[in-house]
Parts: C-alpha cells; sequence; structure tokens
C-alpha cells in the first residue's frame, strides 16, 4: 500500500493509524515587566517580556524548515517559532546548526531554543525540556517507486537502509536484524541516497518524505506500508529551563486566537489535529 500525503494528514488528524528560553540579550534570567512580575511565570504578561531567543534549527527539513530560493528560512516550524516571539513579544533569531548538534548546543547554553521538527523521546528528555507538542507525525518507510518486495518493516531484514542521523528514523532502523545502516547529515540526502538506488529504503518522518515526493524534489520515490509510530514535536530548551511556561503560554493563545490553524493550513492544507498537553 502506498501512502499519499493527503492521507496522511487525514490519519493524523483523526489520530494515526497507523524549544525557548527567554533571554534578555544573552542568556540572563527571565525579564521583569514593567509592573514587576516575572514574564516567565505569569502567564497574564506572557505578552509583556522582551528579550531575544537564539534558536537552532536544521533547515533541511521541508516542509518544516529549509532554505528558500533566496537563502532566506522558511517551512511551518520557522513561520510557527516567529509567531510564538510575537505573542511572547520576543525577537527570535535563528542558528542553522546540524540536527546532531542542537541537543548538544542546548547543553551547552549556546542557543536557547530549537525547533527542528524534533521528536519528543523519554530519552531526549533526560537531557533537555520540551514544550508542549505542536505537530503530529509519524514515521514511514520509502523505497523506489518500482519496488513491490517492501512493505513492512519485516521486509527490511539483510536490507541498506539510509537515515537522517540522530533520528528516531535512525533509532528505528538500528533495531531491524541484519540492517546495513547509511546515515546522512539530512532527510534529503537520505531520500537521494535511495533515489540514486544505492539503498534499498528510507526511514523518516511521513511528512518531509511525502512533502519531498509531491514537491517533485526527489524523483522515482514512494511511501509504503502503515505508518510505524505515531510521534510528537515539541521545541526543546534546556534542561531545567523556566521558560518551558512562556512558549506554552504562547502556543496556547496562539491555539485559541486561531494563528496556529492558519499557520497550519499554509504548510499543510488541512485543518490541525488535536494535540495533547503531554506527549507522555
Amino acid at each position: 500500500m502506498t501512502i499519499k500525503r493527503s492521507a496522511f494528514l487525514r490519519n493524523v488528524a483523526f489520530g494515526l493509524s497507523a524549544s525557548l528560553v527567554l533571554a534578555a540579550c544573552g542568556g540572563s534570567a527571565p525579564t521583569d515587566t514593567a509592573d514587576g512580575t516575572d514574564s516567565a511565570t505569569d502567564s497574564a504578561n506572557t505578552e509583556e517580556a522582551t528579550g531575544t531567543l537564539t534558536v537552532a534549527t536544521e533547515p533541511a527539513f521541508p516542509p518544516f524548515e529549509f532554505q528558500d530560493e533566496n537563502g532566506e528560512l522558511a517551512g511551518f516550524d520557522i513561520d510557527l517559532m516567529n509567531a510564538i516571539g510575537e505573542t511572547a513579544g520576543l525577537e527570535v533569531q535563528f542558528e542553522s546548526l546540524p540536527f546532531d548538534g542542537i541537543i548538544p548546543a542546548l547543553q551547552a547554553g549556546t542557543v536557547d531554543a530549537a525547533i527542528s521538527g524534533m521528536t519528543i523521546t523519554e530519552e531526549r528528555l533526560q537531557t533537555v525540556d520540551f514544550s508542549r507538542p505542536y505537530v503530529k507525525a509519524g514515521l514511514a518507510i520509502a523505497v523506489q517507486a518500482d519496488n513491490t518486495e517492501v512493505a513492512t518493516l519485516d521486509d527490511l531484514q539483510d536490507k541498506r537502509i539510509a537515515v537522517q542521523i540522530g533520528t528516531t528514523g535512525a533509532e528505528t532502523a538500528a533495531e531491524i536484524p541484519g540492517a546495513e545502516l547509511s546515515t546522512f547529515d539530512s532527510a534529503p540526502l537520505a531520500l537521494q541516497e535511495l533515489a540514486n538506488g544505492n539503498v534499498d529504503a528510507v526511514i523518516n518522518d511521513a511528512p518531509v518524505t511525502l512533502d519531498a515526493i509531491a514537491s517533485g524534489n526527489i524523483d522515482g520515490l514512494k511511501v509504503v506500508g502503515e505508518l510505524l509510530t505515531t510521534e510528537f514535536y515539541g521545541i526543546a530548551l534546556p534542561k531545567g529551563s523556566p521558560n518551558v511556561e512562556v512558549i506554552n503560554n504562547a502556543l496556547m493563545t496562539m491555539m485559541e486566537d486561531g494563528t496556529y490553524a492558519e499557520i497550519y493550513q499554509k504548510w499543510f492544507g488541512e485543518e490541525p489535529p488535536e494535540l495533547p498537553e503531554s506527549a507522555f
């Protein structure tokens, strides 16, 4: 069975059947608002916060983050983060990093937050904090369009699989008996390796794979079988950040006033699904 992008989005909408430190110019403590209250803990004053957020992203994960024809950052995550900044009264400055360098940067305090199609996992929660979920997604298998042998994970035993390093797709592929893994810095590179015939399959986030196929950026591929997982993306922050509340308040405001739905419809052409307050 081949999964189409529209079908994936409908599945998300009905249930798959298949980060932000408030910094006053350089990582200082949360800025007080004009009346002296702490903007990181007083949700009523979230919109009065001032400061600049350095936000890490890996701009090779369309439609969530990528560079447009003018070299500018674009995508769902970029629009969402900018809207969060506007809602919270913060200036957002993006810093492009390799995906596997984002969590170390958060741990080192060189960035304040990260939005990069990052799945909230128990393992990651040991080293960073996350906002509430902002996207519901899942992993899918991509193969060449003429492949009739692969439809499930079991079919990938002893096969050559390309994955993006540091992702849940890479973790899933690593558990397949006999699989030979090739790792890449970005999802498009892994998909191109498949298009070139150098691997048998790619395990990657379904929305990204489907977007690459639908946009025509990578030809000759298809997504097969059922979605392998149900996952939620979150904005990552340094462990113990007091500003999870700030970003969650901004997200809640945007979900209530229609801003979130407007951004979602722009990039996916569908109404957004209901999202839980926590991934677990």
